[in-house]
């Protein structure tokens, strides 16, 4: 499997991540009759912010993962699967801890995968845009 492929793997997976939180706020309108904002209901805005943390972290995510992949031989390959997996399973579990209550382990266990995802692409990208230049 090449880098960039491997990259469309975690892509694709948190793309469709996404798009299941997205799902999950419009039955929630419907279900609620809620057109606009939270409406005041607890279950409801925790969904909203479920999908909307995972917009904040996915695309930022995805970039940096995206340059780590085209960073060949500068980063290594683990680093790419390491950040990714990171990345996924972070927003997988935060998405449905915070899907399911206030604080639970999904949320924290998703939102520490999520930065150890961003400590591995943020540190690799450095590492990798310094070494080309020693």
């Amino acid at each position: 499997m090449l880098r960039l492929e491997i990259v469309a793997l975690y892509a694709g997976v948190n793309i469709l991540i996404l798009l299941a939180l997205a799902y999950i706020v419009v039955a929630g309108r419907r279900r609620h009759k809620i057109t606009l904002g939270d409406g005041g209901n607890d279950a409801f805005n925790r969904a909203v912010r479920a999908h909307a943390n995972a917009a904040e972290y996915i695309p930022a995510g995805l970039v940096g993962l995206l340059i780590l992949g085209l960073l060949d031989p500068a980063a290594p390959l683990w680093l790419v699967h390491a950040a990714g997996i990171s990345l996924t399973a972070g927003r997988l579990l935060h998405g449905f801890g915070l899907n399911t209550g206030t604080l639970n382990i999904g949320r924290t266990l998703g939102t520490l995968l999520t930065w150890t995802a961003f400590l591995l692409i943020g540190g690799g990208l450095i590492y990798a845009g310094l070494a080309q230049q020693l």
